[in-house]
């Protein structure tokens, strides 16, 4: 991109939407379906560049690390926009991180300020090197300040880094430009059809990359509504939240779906505004496919994708889906079945390789942070490999064959196999370890770890348990320990974690 025209993803979704619709709802915050917040874009558009005039007078500047760790409240989005217009980089961080996780975060980053929204940080000591925003912090300057302009940032400057798991012990930076929001376009009608009248309503938390595209980006973009939910995790308020929010479009993992079915009123009297459902993070099963449609009266839309380069094939509305496969290459995607074991050559239709993407697509990473040789391994050619083995049909959908690398898919989640077993690794009472993804239904995947107890020692399940709890965010840790005398190994030496779920039947 030679000379571009400047491009900055906070303008594009906030400022310009205030002048065009400046009294249209854009946010709201959900605490529960009696008690609705809501936000215009010029009145968000206004907070944001206070807030971002405040930061540029604590002295932050273009290019700087801001960690966000807040739940889903309105200072999290004003907080994420605001560090965007004045051209630093947001790093979204979950609430779910242990502080010793969030520090080892900061750190890789080099991160020199944190903004916390309503979390709490009791282990606040850990962060004395970084210039702390709370919870008020944010309201006063938001408030108070003098407002920033949006920065004329090019297309490929850097917009947000969030970390997800990858083929080492630790998590990894995915840096994305801030022409990551128009590389999203595709979406909004392969995928969410999504329009100016829609009310998004996501069920995840802010910090993940699928709430923060779908439920703020993505509607944000095309003058939409997005609606987040700060309440208890009960599946059971999830239709009364649908239908206190007018949601038109619902996203979530499928876990979600099958516990509203289970635990929640999806009456189609209740879920009358709803135009259907999207679903991404896990496959759906046809089963759990059918179930929905029968019981809620609309469709769901799944997708495949990744941090990377956010979802790339999905299901089109207004098109018949194939339960078991998560659609089509959106158009304008460049998508292609490449041979495992190398070449460029993308092959006939029918086989299983290796689902690529092309580097071009405006939607794909800047790159991975300070990991060049793991970004340099994810990249063939001109294509980008994500690890997804799956074949493509005459008629172009899509069929996921699993992984082929070892990366877990927990309830959504992307966990690596070594982060958790450099956790376990580290209890006196372990002498080795390995975890696997173990299915427990159709539709739910948890971790199993497989444990070597040192001589002499007789840890607990439970012991383990709690150690992982000191170390691990809640959806990384195992939901069970087996106990063996040996970790299966392949002829080259590596933990054969693919036998392990075996072991454990």
């Amino acid at each position: 991109m030679n000379n571009p025209e400047p491009f900055n993803l906070a303008w594009h979704c906030l400022g310009r939407q205030a002048q065009i619709r400046g009294g249209k709802v854009a946010l709201i915050i959900a605490d529960g379906p009696e008690q609705l917040s809501t936000w215009t874009y010029a009145e968000l558009d206004a907070k944001a560049r206070r807030l971002a005039g405040g930061l540029l007078a604590s002295g932050l500047r273009k290019g700087d690390r801001v960690m966000i760790r807040a739940s889903n409240d309105v200072e999290a989005v004003i907080s994420f926009f605001a560090v965007t217009a004045i051209g630093c980089v947001a790093q979204p961080a979950s609430l779910m991180l242990t502080a010793e996780e969030t520090v080892a975060l900061a750190k890789d980053s080099g991160a020199v300020a944190l903004a916390l929204g309503d979390a709490d940080l009791t282990e606040r000591a850990l962060f004395q090197h970084l210039r702390v925003f709370d919870h008020d912090d944010i309201a006063r300057l938001a408030a108070e300040s003098e407002p920033a302009d949006y920065a004329p940032t090019a297309p490929d400057d850097p917009a947000y880094l969030v970390f997800t798991s990858g083929s080492t012990a630790d998590p990894k930076g995915v840096l994305h430009g801030h022409r990551v929001v128009l590389g999203r376009r595709p979406m909004a009608e392969d995928w969410l059809g999504l329009t100016e009248d829609d009310v998004v309503l996501h069920t995840g938390n802010i910090n993940w990359t699928y709430t923060l595209g779908v439920g703020v980006l993505d509607p944000f973009a095309c003058g939409a509504t997005g609606a987040l939910y700060a309440g208890p995790r009960d599946p059971a308020v999830w239709p009364s939240l649908i239908e206190a929010t007018e949601a038109t479009i619902f996203a979530a993992v499928p876990s979600v779906y099958r516990q509203m079915l289970k635990y929640g009123d999806v009456s189609r009297g209740r879920l009358a505004r709803l135009r259907h459902g999207v679903t991404a993070g896990e496959a759906l099963s046809p089963d759990l496919y059918a179930h929905w449609r029968e019981a809620a009266g609309t469709e769901l839309y799944e997708a495949l994708g990744m941090s990377e380069v956010s979802t790339y094939v999905s299901c089109r509305p207004g098109e018949p889906v194939r339960p078991g496969s998560p659609g089509r290459p959106q158009r304008g995607r460049r998508i292609s079945i490449l041979p495992v074991e190398g070449g460029t050559e993308p092959l006939p239709t029918g086989e299983i390789g290796l689902l690529a993407v092309h580097r071009s697509d405006p939607g794909l990473m800047l790159g991975y942070w300070n990991r060049p040789e793991e970004e340099a391994a994810a990249f063939r050619g001109d294509w980008f490999l994500g690890g997804d083995l799956a074949e493509i049909d005459a008629d172009g959908f899509v069929w996921h064959r699993g992984r082929n690398n070892e990366i877990m898919n927990a309830f959504g989640y992307r966990v690596s196999p070594l982060e958790v077993e450099k956790a376990l690794a580290s209890h006196p009472d372990v002498a080795a370890a390995a975890v696997a993804e173990r299915k427990v239904s159709a539709d739910v995947s948890v971790i199993a770890a497989f444990v070597v107890a040192r001589p002499g020692a007789e840890p607990s399940e439970a012991a383990l348990l709690a150690h992982c709890a000191e170390h691990l965010a809640v959806y990384k840790r195992p939901r069970r320990i087996v106990f063996v005398r040996d970790i299966p190994h392949t002829p080259n030496g590596k933990a054969a974690r693919r036998l392990l779920p075996e072991i454990a039947r």
